[in-house]
């Protein structure tokens, strides 16, 4: 006969410092775990204060109203007779660890620190949080007595240690423990925990989400047992998007696995499992039952089984889960990001320059994503998202017809002409917001632009001229920039009145819609319409923006995406020669698209300087350019990076997608202050052309692999 126990893992949609509301969010997630019969829930990491609290977690506050919160979850009749844990910041000893909190029927059984901060990518634990390095040991915790009169205890267990149950063993790992070499669920299960439980804060990156569940299910592949894994999911105050999928693995098989992307603040995935198909499992691989391992202290609580008896059977294999493409990770994770953000800011609604190219019309494109969620949503009876839609637009009681309606209540485009624009841009632009239905303007700023040129002219006495005029470089670079930068002013102008105009109370949030690669290279003018409250789609490349907008063409039946895929990128900002287009955005760099792609990946994720770069493109590129064709373009990236650094100090807040991002707040820590001509590097370039030039019959082929990040690699062969 089995033992057959449900447990439950949580996906929450929480937010930095709202202790209400992740709160009742935790209440909820408790409450939906016991309706499903689960004697065991989990939570995401920190759930309790939220997950980017970053310098906040050295205040004091942060501390006191986390253990405030804990109380009131505790003594809430919904945890009576289940086991829980949940995350929050607690100090010992005059130090702030990153901790999960096991309590049982008002009593604190274990505080269990994290082992290993994580301080890759957005992650900065180290600044905030000590790291527990005694291993297997437990020390006696001081509580708050704040927390004493409500659970009748003084000192409770803090340390690494696992919970022992009449019928099982459970022990714990904290986010980052899963991913190092040496992970803690090792030498857990070698010692008999029969249920690991993970609480994570995982940020999305593209083609991340595979990784996560192959780590999760080779480690008890190798081991047996069950794995819980709690993830956050949601913005909860910063660039990142957590990526949800919540899932429940045993004996190497995935049994549950919740949703990636979706507006529901609280999911509970429970799985009910047969401790006994563990036992068997394990007791099968022969090598590890000849294996040793140091023992933990446990916490025993033998008044208390996770089985019961029950009419359920185990859940199933599930067997043909598949893990959502790139293009449908861009449609989903940065539509939900700007919903909480809009929700969240309490504005009206979005504005965006619409100027008929690629990446305008692809941050167009995912609010309409984001339109099309929250319709469904409010369609399936959502009540929260209902109300939230009803208090931005002012109407309590509107009720979205179609996500077109909803697009036009939310969402205002503009197409900003100059004599410079063409009739192409203008039509593209025309086209695509009447398919999704936003609320749309066209304006021609040419008088805004010649009025702040006669102020030049007028002091100076000076014209400035376009380069096919006979203008020079800076000449022709100036004037383009004043009409960028002339459009953004006009679009806070827009965007602080429309909603007046419209009859409406509130503003709206500016849109940025700058790709990544374009920030790498510096291809934008400081202050123009890059700089705006946020932006969906700095985190993404051209060719993967290029690779959704086909995908959401055929999905949405949007036939106006056709033409601006298949336009030439351009900026529009200097003349036109009989009314064509003759700027183009890669002759402007001097550089491709694709060829970006490859620099940032070299640059970040290769962790390449000027020379190792060259090095690498000798080998990739060797078949299609000459050595010193390729130390130029390497040269050439470098100074224009170098140059354009400064740029990424006032980066619109990006949704974060991409592993090579350059974004200077916290993901890309460089000088913003270079010396363009890097001397000494381009000197080694020059060096080994050479070199090069005197063995080049010499050089061997090889596979030459260049890292994306923990879930691909861009191979090709050379």
């Amino acid at each position: 006969m089995g033992r057959l126990a449900t447990v439950a893992v949580s996906c929450l949609n929480q937010w930095s410092l709202d202790f209400d509301g992740n709160k009742r969010r935790i209440l909820e997630s408790i409450e939906i775990a016991k309706q499903c019969n689960a004697t065991y829930r989990s939570g995401p990491e920190l759930e309790i204060c939220g997950y980017s609290c970053e310098d906040h977690f050295l205040e004091s506050d942060t501390l006191l109203h986390s253990w405030q919160v804990l109380i009131e979850i505790m003594i809430h009749q919904s945890s009576s007779d289940i086991l829980i844990d949940v995350g929050m910041p607690v100090m010992h000893k005059n130090s702030t660890y990153n901790c999960r909190v096991v309590f049982l029927n008002k009593r604190i059984l274990l505080i269990r620190p994290k082992l290993l901060m994580c301080d890759s990518g957005n992650y900065r634990e180290s600044r905030w949080f000590t790291p527990w390095r005694k291993l297997r040991t437990v020390e006696d915790f001081y509580l708050p007595r704040v927390v004493q009169k409500h659970t009748g205890q003084t000192i409770v267990p803090f340390g690494d240690a696992v919970i022992a149950t009449s019928d099982t063993c459970i022990g714990y790992e904290i986010c980052e423990e899963l991913w190092t070499p040496n992970s803690t669920h090792i030498p857990l299960c070698m010692d008999g925990v029969e249920i690991v439980v993970n609480s994570s804060g995982s940020y999305m990156e593209l083609r991340k989400s595979t990784i996560v569940l192959d780590l999760i299910k080779s480690a008890t592949f190798k081991n047996g047992g069950c794995y819980l894994y709690s993830n956050l999911r949601g913005c909860d105050g910063q660039r990142v998007y957590f990526n949800g999928c919540s899932n429940i693995v045993m004996n190497g098989s995935l049994i549950k696995v919740g949703t990636q992307f979706s507006l529901k603040e609280v999911e509970v995935t429970c799985a009910t499992i047969d401790l006994e198909d563990i036992r068997s499992y394990r007791n099968a691989i022969r090598s590890r039952s000849s294996s040793s391992s140091e023992p933990y202290h446990r916490i025993n609580v033998q008044d208390f089984s996770l089985s019961r008896k029950t009419r359920k059977i185990p859940d199933p294999i599930l067997t043909e889960y598949k893990c959502l493409s790139p293009e449908e990770e861009i449609a989903l994770g940065p539509a939900c990001w700007l919903w909480d953000y809009l929700r969240r800011s309490k504005q009206g609604g979005y504005f965006l320059p619409l100027s008929g190219g690629v990446d305008s019309s692809s941050t167009a494109c995912i609010v309409f994503s984001m339109c099309n969620l929250i319709y469904q949503v409010c369609k399936d009876g959502d009540i929260q998202v209902l109300n939230e839609v009803r208090t931005i637009v002012g109407q309590q009681n509107y009720f979205p017809p179609n996500a077109r309606d909803l697009c036009n209540q939310l969402f205002t485009t503009c197409y900003m002409a100059t004599e410079n624009s063409s009739s192409q841009t203008k039509k593209r632009a025309e086209e695509l917001s009447s398919q999704i239905s936003s609320y749309h303007l066209s304006v021609v700023i040419d008088k805004v632009v010649s009025s702040v040129i006669s102020i030049f002219v007028g002091l100076t006495g000076k014209t400035p001229q376009f380069a096919v005029y006979g203008g020079s470089p800076r000449e022709s670079l100036a004037l383009q920039n004043v009409q960028a930068r002339l459009r953004m002013v006009l679009t806070y102008l827009f965007a602080q009145l429309m909603l007046w105009v419209r009859g409406r109370q509130g503003g709206l949030l500016v849109l940025g819609s700058a790709n990544v690669d374009e920030a790498l290279r510096g291809y934008m003018t400081k202050y123009d319409c890059s700089s705006a409250d946020v932006n969906p789609i700095g985190g993404i490349s051209k060719s993967d923006l290029k690779m959704f907008l086909r995908y959401f063409r055929a999905k949405y039946s949007l036939s106006s995406i056709d033409d601006i895929i298949n336009a030439t990128p351009t900026a529009e900002l200097e003349p036109l020669i009989a009314g064509q287009i003759t700027q183009s955005d890669e002759a402007d760099m001097g550089m491709t698209y694709d060829e970006l792609s490859v620099y940032g990946k070299l640059r970040k994720q290769n962790y390449c300087g000027p020379y190792s770069m060259f090095c690498k493109l000798l080998l990739l590129w060797g078949d299609q350019y000459t050595a010193e064709q390729i130390a130029e373009k390497v040269k050439h990236f470098f100074r224009c990076y170098a140059i354009n650094r400064h740029k990424m100090t006032i980066l619109t807040p990006s949704y974060h997608a991409e592993a090579y991002s350059p974004d200077d707040n916290r993901f890309d820590h460089r000088p913003f202050l270079y010396n363009v001509m890097w001397p000494w590097q381009f000197r080694c370039i020059d060096n080994k052309v050479e070199e090069f030039n005197e063995k080049k019959n010499e050089i061997p082929r090889y596979h030459l692999s260049i890292e994306s990040n923990r879930s691909e690699k861009y191979a090709v062969n050379v």
